[in-house]
């Protein structure tokens, strides 16, 4: 729990789901001030009431519960992001884009935004949709690779907390600013930790692997309310050898940008102790995983979220740089079929993350420095027509 002083970060916390709800009360509870923003004010209705969020996390030691005190509850984003020094985004990745979009012409110089999760993509697109918006506010994009709890709304304002992550990395689109970011994080959250950068915390997005194929995969089971368990039941031999195919194009697409991803089998290694010969096995020694209950509906955020913020980025940069990815974009292309959403068309492709035409210097560039400028000597892009670029950071 952090040492409070007068020094606190202020926070806005954007989205009142069950982490975002979460995310607010833990943090009021705390002692820092926290604003909290919601596109639809009736969610926020119970809060304005009672005047805060009731947190309940009575098998948590390192969490406090009781009633959370929310000064600031509004649909409004001009007055949400008033003198805060934090925006943590904590909504579905599906509304990145829109949280920009209205966060654009209210960021001011100095703010740090941060998605919680960003999945694939997450920073670079919200740093796109910002300069598209024209924001002039010199703020720092960062990503969480997670989201830091497992938590459960309650009530309208009454929110569970399961249990909290040991360690989350985090990275800013500026790589050289995660450094501040993670000072200035800690205060209140210690278990977030530096990632390298924004392409690796995209790319370490594990969820790609294990959530959209195993609903694929057994999409009769959910139709049919069948009863099992997602883990250990959904992932057989067979669905575990194409989670090793989705994997293996995840990582080779990581390397063709000149990055180490980490492998499924070491994620849960190093997440939960479990080894195994093969990721199949891996999985059954996952003891975290047993009792974990399939979706009773394929109208899931494991395709809705999962496919087009996952596994479209990565099968588009991929295209971009003649890596293949044909399971992953079976998967993509059953998914749409499964559920009548072309998430080719809603999903985060190059375009959207403004990388269509880079090259792998180019975009190492960006997600280094947070900018772009043509280079004499490398005039050949991956792919496509090259084109001169000079993109600075936001306000620079």
């Amino acid at each position: 729990m952090a040492n409070m002083t007068s020094g606190n970060p202020k926070y806005c916390v954007v989205g009142a789901g069950h982490g975002g709800s979460a995310m607010a009360a833990h943090l009021s509870l705390m002692g820092f001030e926290v604003n909290l923003y919601n596109r639809s004010p009736e969610r926020l209705e119970p809060m304005l009431t009672s005047g805060g969020i009731e947190l309940l996390a009575p098998e948590l030691d390192d969490i406090p519960s009781g009633f959370a005190r929310i000064e600031v509850a509004t649909a409004d984003m001009e007055e949400a992001l008033e003198g805060v020094d934090i925006i943590m985004v904590c909504v579905p990745a599906t509304g990145h884009a829109f949280i920009a979009e209205q966060c654009a012409p209210h960021l001011r110089d100095g703010q740090i935004v941060v998605l919680n999760p960003g999945r694939t993509g997450g920073a670079l697109e919200f740093h796109h949709m910002l300069r598209s918006a024209g924001c002039g506010g010199d703020a720092t994009i960062a990503e969480a690779q997670t989201f830091l709890y497992a938590s459960r709304k309650v009530n309208p304002a009454q929110v569970q907390i399961f249990r909290m992550k040991n360690t989350i990395p985090v990275a800013a689109l500026k790589a050289y600013r995660t450094a501040e970011v993670i000072k200035k994080l800690r205060i209140a959250f210690p278990k977030f930790v530096p990632g390298d950068n924004v392409m690796k915390t995209s790319l370490g997005n594990i969820g790609a692997v294990f959530h959209p194929a195993v609903v694929v995969f057994n999409a009769a089971r959910i139709d049919s309310a069948d009863e099992f368990e997602f883990y250990t039941e959904g992932i057989t031999p067979s669905v575990a050898t194409a989670l090793e195919d989705i994997d293996s194009e995840r990582i080779a697409v990581s390397e063709a940008l000149g990055f180490r991803a980490m492998s499924a089998r070491e994620w849960l290694y190093l997440s939960y102790s479990a080894a195994g010969s093969n990721l199949y096995d891996a999985i059954r020694a996952n003891h975290g995983y047993r009792g974990i209950s399939a979706p009773i509906t394929l109208n899931v955020r494991y395709l809705h979220e999962d496919v087009p913020m996952s596994l479209v980025p990565i099968a588009s940069i991929g295209e971009m740089l003649e890596v293949p990815t044909p399971t992953i974009r079976a998967i993509i292309q059953v998914a749409s079929t499964l559920t009548g959403c072309d998430y080719w068309s809603t999903g985060r492709t190059v375009e959207r993350l403004g990388l269509a035409g880079l090259s792998v210097k180019e975009i190492r560039r960006l997600v280094v420095e947070g900018e772009l400028a043509a280079d004499a000597e490398d005039t050949t892009p991956s792919k496509g027509k090259h084109r001169a670029y000079h993109w600075a950071g936001l306000g620079d």
